[in-house]
């Protein structure tokens, strides 16, 4: 049921857990401003507190405009359940990955709930589950709260940050070291990606200049250069690039690993046996497809 209630008693301790859009907000603050708060703040009702999980945009633009009283609505009594409701919904529009990720985590470390009994209770793949809370966990308080504060682009550090991770064994400090360096510059993807480019791939002097805050001559350097002869043109190629990096790093460690003596339980056997019987079943395909994919680059 929908209540209006003073803002000043509501508890914002899961601020941290949304992440912040300045453009999207100073558009609410105008529909605000012209027609009141349409949709209620949502939240969960502990003894005398609110504790609000939904609604903070609203919620900041209330305290702009000075609003005394806002439209409420309680998700129950208890955090972890109302938590939990939050996320059911967030496939819809309430939630974004990152957002999804933060809760997850609170849920596991904070609240005891392992990940089996997440993903029942949610009724979501154990798999679902397991990415967020891979994702949120490879984070550094740092990089969690620029990304949270909207001072770094979320897709920059989802579709090209954690490819130098994967890809180029990039330490989760020199991420924290890029990203803090061009937080709240207000960069273009674009900028980023060949500011990133130079950081994890140029020499030192490169990167010291970015770490400087000196990103105006480092951009300058990469516009004049010439177009690099291992660039790709779209995001396909990188992301197939990544996979046969993968392929041939996981050939590597398989073929050195298959000979060691331990491995002798009877379980490990079992599921080897399997396992390389549906590999080999591809071999024929697999290599005559990379063979006409080499032959075809050498073509090019």
């Amino acid at each position: 049921m929908n209540s209006d209630i003073e803002i000043t008693t509501l508890d914002l301790r899961y601020q941290g857990f949304r992440m912040k859009h300045r453009a999207n907000e100073a558009r609410l603050l105008d529909s605000i401003a012209q027609r009141g708060i349409e949709e209620p703040l949502e939240g969960v009702d502990l003894d005398q507190q609110r504790v609000l999980l939904n609604g903070f945009k609203r919620y900041r633009c209330a305290l702009k405009l000075r609003v005394g009283a806002v439209p409420y609505r309680s998700l129950g009594q208890d955090e972890v359940s109302g938590i939990m409701d939050l996320l059911r919904l967030s496939t819809t529009k309430t939630l974004g990955i990152l957002e999804q990720a933060a809760f997850l985590d609170e849920l596991k470390n904070l609240r005891g709930m392992n990940l089996a009994q997440i993903a029942q209770d949610l009724m979501v793949s154990k798999a679902w589950v397991s990415m967020r809370l891979g994702l949120i966990s490879s984070m550094s308080q740092e990089v969690r709260r620029q990304l949270f504060e909207g001072a770094f682009p979320v897709y920059s550090y989802m579709y090209l940050i954690r490819r130098f991770m994967r890809m180029n064994r990039v330490s989760p400090k020199e991420v924290e070291s890029f990203i803090t360096a061009l937080s709240g510059h207000g960069l273009s993807v674009r900028e980023i990606e060949q500011l990133a480019h130079g950081f994890f791939r140029g020499p030192d002097s490169f990167r010291q200049q970015i770490l400087s805050g000196n990103l105006a001559l480092p951009l300058e350097r990469m516009k004049q250069a010439p177009q690099d002869p291992d660039s790709c043109d779209n995001e396909f190629e990188r992301v197939l690039l990544g996979d046969l990096e993968i392929i041939q790093k996981y050939m590597q460690r398989v073929m050195g690993k298959s000979l060691d003596p331990r491995l002798k339980s009877r379980a490990f056997h079992a599921q080897s046996h399997l396992l390389t019987a549906g590999i080999l079943s591809r071999c024929g395909a697999f290599a005559q497809t990379v063979k006409q994919l080499h032959d075809r680059n050498g073509q090019a």
